[in-house]
């Protein structure tokens, strides 16, 4: 069996395929099957072969992109434009304090899921009703961390370069101040600080080897 990793978002999760009888290489655009429907992805990890079958069965990617699949993602982020300004206003005509960043669309149009972040739980059963009646599609709201929201909106650090958890990392690693502590670093919020308001991620890629150092 050949399998193949498919990423469906820059520095999102690679999800494993059955690529079949089909030929493919890294940056390659393909249609692949998944719970939610078909699937719009890019081929993260080049075709491995197995001798065994994995342990679970493993969704198929259906085709190799084609034009109509590139018109589809275009509609698709027009109805996400569109979608998220006509919800940010239904949010301030209700009042709501929630902070909507993105919107995403299925591939296939039939569902909209909402992303954003708030302090606590969100009473947001009439915005989802205004929403079904102007878009009519399902709906989903989903609360996500402000770490989760830095990731998926980008941007750039303090060191000039794009943030890594947009960049390349698919999980986030647990970062302490001790880390800070411990490579001798100011312990100044605004300088080891992320555009999350959280410890910076790469507190932790030299922390091994300064401990290593002390010892």
């Amino acid at each position: 069996m050949k399998i193949v990793g498919i990423r469906f978002k820059p520095a999102g999760k690679v999800y494993n395929f059955d690529i079949g009888a089909f030929v493919l290489s890294v940056g390659n655009h393909v249609i692949v099957e998944t719970e939610q429907g078909l699937g719009f992805g890019i081929v993260a990890v080049g075709p491995l072969l197995f001798d065994q079958p994995p342990d679970k069965i493993l969704k198929k990617v259906i085709r190799l992109a084609n034009e109509r699949d590139y018109q589809q993602r275009e509609k698709n982020a027009k109805t996400e434009k569109s979608a998220q300004a006509f919800c940010l206003n239904c949010i301030k005509e209700l009042d709501l304090k929630m902070n909507l960043f993105s919107v995403e669309s299925s591939f296939d149009a039939s569902k909209l899921t909402f992303y954003f972040t708030a302090e606590g739980r969100v009473d947001f059963r009439q915005l989802v009703k205004m929403l079904v009646k102007e878009l009519s599609v399902r709906i989903e709201m989903r609360q996500v961390g402000i770490r989760n929201q830095a990731k998926m909106c980008g941007g750039l650090g303090r060191c000039g370069r794009e943030i890594c958890c947009s960049l390349f990392m698919d999980k986030f690693w647990p970062v302490s101040i001790r880390m800070a502590k411990d490579q001798s670093l100011s312990l100044n919020p605004t300088k080891i600080s992320g555009q999350c308001g959280r410890l910076m991620c790469c507190l932790s890629y030299e922390h091994a080897t300064y401990c290593d150092y002390k010892k």
